[in-house]
């Protein structure tokens, strides 16, 4: 008798929870679903307030051109929304923008960001805490979104959290190709070679299904994404990178000694630079693969080398060379400087690295005397935003040539010149920045000024403002 009586108390106890407490718990449970389904999409009365988001996964701050997308969506009054990592500072025009909002990706915590793992793990965990971070800040922390331009590569995981984003929410894709990610992870070695097949499966399969309009930096690159291979199957518009209006040339000599004995990096040498006694040349890089700085350090040693017993050209000018920018391979390239430096390889050069402000390093490209660009296209069709800039600030360009869209920007003998091995940029540097070559740098320059002339706003409000749905105002 005393287990029934024992069952039935607690069953009596468990019905009496239940009424009292119960429908607490059901409530919760809706509550909790209903919090846990994403708003979608609404247009709202004032198109204006209709929201756009730009993805980057990756420094906004070094997406120059997901910047500028962003500053001409906020021009036109309207809301945008970016998503991306927060590590280097934005472009002044986004910061305390009413129009703008960042919504900052998490960084990767140590354990993976140092990459000391095992391969078969490091991947994974990367991708799988990048997918978590990405899809919570787009489908839960922003406000859904009318168009979501999207910055590619990197492909994974952003494709495929992007188009069930935009399917749940009830937004449009346009994805901006500024290169292939395939392609660039083919230049990572042999223990990334088994994934690259992979790679370039998912980048196309779930292109084709993402998005409503595509923009291709080159009209080469949007030929192959319309066609052959790649077939996306939707509007392919060629928007080519133009300068911001914080790159302009300097059109006086007092405005240069301003600029070159502010800047920490020129400040010693700024009365040489201006008397000609000392070349200045820049580069701007990401320090990644895709551009070889042993060309450009070889180039130099040569050029700083003795000169052949029969050599009756003037003697070479010495050089300060400022390397901009930050990324992997920085130290390795800096540790060989210093070697090169100390060994007495390179006389009459000086080569330092820098990373500046955005309106610094504007100013320091107006300064100078040639800009450089090492970049290797990993998939032949993208063009170097740097050297889009250098135009913008006046600056003449030689440029490593060796790909099929090279001829879209840098116009041979008109506002720059192409070289594609060590020694061809050697004999570049020696004629450009001798006496001798004072007329033809200085034509250069014009060509650089005049080309630098189209910029971003003209050209962003021709080719995107109509897809998104603004238009002209």
């Amino acid at each position: 008798m005393i287990i029934p009586f024992i069952l039935s108390v607690i069953a009596g106890g468990l019905f009496v929870f239940a009424v009292s407490y119960g429908w607490r718990f059901v409530s919760w449970v809706v509550h909790g679903l209903r919090h846990s389904w994403p708003t979608k999409f609404k247009p709202a009365e004032d198109p204006k307030d209709n929201h756009v988001q730009i993805l980057v996964l990756g420094d906004i701050g070094r997406s120059p051109r997901m910047q500028y997308h962003a500053l001409s969506i906020a021009r036109h009054g309207k809301k945008v929304d970016i998503i991306a990592l927060k590590e280097t500072a934005r472009h002044p025009d986004l910061i305390g923008n009413p129009n703008a909002t960042l919504y900052a990706l998490d960084p990767l915590p140590e354990w993976l960001a140092w990459n000391n793992l095992n391969f078969v793990i490091q991947i994974p965990g990367k991708v799988l805490y990048q997918f978590w971070t990405l899809f919570e800040r787009m489908m839960y922390t922003a406000p859904a979104a009318e168009w979501i331009i999207i910055q590619n590569p990197p492909s994974i995981p952003t494709f495929h959290v992007a188009l069930f984003v935009a399917w749940m929410r009830g937004s449009k894709v346009v994805i901006d190709w500024h290169n292939y990610g395939h392609t660039i992870l083919a230049q990572k070695g042999k223990m990334y070679a088994p994934l690259v097949a992979m790679y370039r499966w998912y980048e196309f399969f779930f292109g084709r299904h993402l998005c409503n309009a595509n923009l291709a930096v080159t009209e080469a690159m949007a030929k192959q994404l319309e066609g052959g291979k790649f077939k996306l199957g939707k509007p392919v518009y060629t928007l080519h990178d133009r300068p911001a209006a914080i790159f302009q040339p300097i059109t006086s000599r007092k405005e240069r000694e301003e600029v070159l004995m502010r800047i920490p990096e020129t400040k010693d040498q700024a009365q040489d630079i201006l008397d000609g006694n000392v070349r200045l040349i820049v580069s701007s890089t990401s320090w990644t693969p895709d551009e070889d700085f042993t060309i450009l350090l070889s180039a130099l040693v040569a050029y700083a080398g003795p000169r052949e017993v029969d050599d009756e050209s003037e003697p070479a000018s010495p050089i300060l060379a400022i390397i901009t920018g930050k990324g992997p391979q920085r130290k390795l390239y800096m540790d060989k400087v210093k070697e090169l430096t100390d060994s007495g390889r390179l006389p009459g050069v000086k080569i330092v690295s820098a990373w500046l402000s955005n309106r610094d390093y504007a100013q320091l490209l107006a300064a100078a005397d040639l800009g450089i660009s090492l970049h290797k296209s990993s998939s032949g069709v993208d063009l170097p935003m740097k050297v889009v800039d250098m135009f913008g600030a006046g600056l003449p360009v030689a440029a490593y040539s060796k790909f099929e869209s090279f001829g879209e920007l840098v116009k041979e003998g008109v506002n720059g010149c192409g070289f594609e091995t060590d020694s061809g940029l050697n004999i570049l540097l020696k004629r450009l920045l001798s006496a001798d070559g004072a007329e033809e740098l200085a034509k250069l320059k014009q060509g650089a000024i005049k080309e630098g002339s189209q910029r971003w706003d003209a050209e962003w409000d021709r080719v995107v403002a109509p897809i998104i749905g603004l238009g002209k105002e």
